[in-house]
Order: structure tokens, then C-alpha cells, then sequence
């Protein structure tokens, strides 16, 4: 097991951070700021590398070094054409992603349909997974397409979050999940797959 960094963690304390570099490797100049109880990211880019829904596939952002073995993560599934794993800025308790592991597609308009098939067959095993294990009042599936609609890696990916009756959703990227409860989650998750 181990971690896999795609967002930023922490306070702020209303101040604006600049990094000079972007986690994800897409951009530079990078900086967060807490208002009114809401952590926003702002990135400042090259509008075609990160704003546009056309660019370039960028084979160094980190789900393409995930698959590589590059980067570790929470894995649930693999196969030789998708992987499944903890999201480890959950915006809900089994917060998970799954992406395609062949298809240097940054979002929905670039990967081909047998490669979107065969991620959505996951997204509905691991979708049926996460109801039977953890009990969710509901689940949410959901798809990101450039940085207005809120994507922060350039390598499609889906989100399956499961909601909770009672619980608001939180937002993504603001806290890290404690690697101790990931890993636990895992092998309940992957020991509900295997069967």
C-alpha cells in the first residue's frame, strides 16, 4: 500500500500560498486561499495547457505516473486496462477513482468509446462494491472536463463517491485522509472485489 499526492492538504488561514509549482505538474505559479469557510484553488496557467478542453496529454501528470508505478496509491482494482483506488482527499468516507490505464485521454472528448466501456464496467462493479460494504444512503458518480468544470488531473478520470444520509459532501482537496483508515478501507474494499 501507499499514497498517492493529487491535491493540497491543509490551511491557509486566509492567506494566499504560492508554491511556484503545481502538484500535477501542468502549471506554475500556483496558490490557495481560504474564503468564507471554502478552499478554492486558483491556478494561473497557460490557458491551452489547463484552461482549454484541447491541448496536449501530458504524460507526467500524476495518475499517468500511478500507472507507470511512478507514484504510489490506495489500489482497489487493476486490470490490464483500468485501475480503481482511494481517493486520498476523500470528499466522502470510500471516495474512490477509477481511470483508464491505456488511453492517453485528458478527458471525455479524447478517449476512445472501448476504453470509456471498460472503465464504466468498473465504475459500476466498484459502484455495487462500495454500496454493499459500506451502506451508502446514495452514490455519486461524477466526471470533470477542464479546469472551469472543476479539473484538477489532466488524465480522465471518474469519481465514485458514496453519500451518506445526514452528512454534507466535503471539499475536494481541502483535508487528507488518514493513511491508517485508507488502508484498512482498501483491504475491506478489495477483499469485497475478490469475491
Amino acid at each position: 500500500s501507499g499514497q498517492v499526492w493529487h491535491g493540497r492538504s491543509g490551511q491557509d488561514g486566509g492567506k494566499a500560498q504560492d508554491s511556484g509549482e503545481c502538484p500535477f505538474g501542468q502549471v506554475s505559479g500556483f496558490s490557495r486561499r481560504a474564503e468564507t469557510g471554502m478552499v478554492r484553488l486558483f491556478a494561473h496557467c497557460n490557458r491551452r495547457t489547463l484552461m482549454s478542453l484541447h491541448g496536449d496529454y501530458d504524460d507526467q501528470n500524476i495518475f499517468a505516473k500511478i500507472i507507470r508505478g511512478e507514484a504510489p496509491c490506495y489500489t482497489l482494482y487493476e486490470d490490464d486496462d483500468v485501475l480503481a483506488f482511494l481517493d486520498v482527499f476523500p470528499q466522502s468516507f470510500g471516495h474512490s477513482l477509477v481511470i483508464p490505464k491505456k488511453a492517453a485521454a485528458r478527458n471525455l472528448l479524447e478517449i476512445d468509446t472501448d476504453s470509456l466501456a471498460k472503465v464504466m464496467a468498473v465504475v459500476q462493479r466498484l459502484t455495487r462494491v462500495l454500496v454493499e460494504e459500506l451502506q451508502p444512503a446514495g452514490v455519486q458518480v461524477a466526471q470533470f472536463n477542464g479546469a472551469p468544470a472543476g479539473q484538477t488531473v489532466f488524465h480522465i478520470h471518474m469519481h465514485v463517491i458514496p453519500r451518506f444520509a445526514g452528512e454534507s459532501l466535503g471539499i475536494h482537496a481541502s483535508a487528507k485522509a488518514d493513511p491508517a483508515e485508507l488502508e484498512q478501507l482498501q483491504a475491506r474494499l478489495r477483499a469485497r472485489l475478490a469475491d
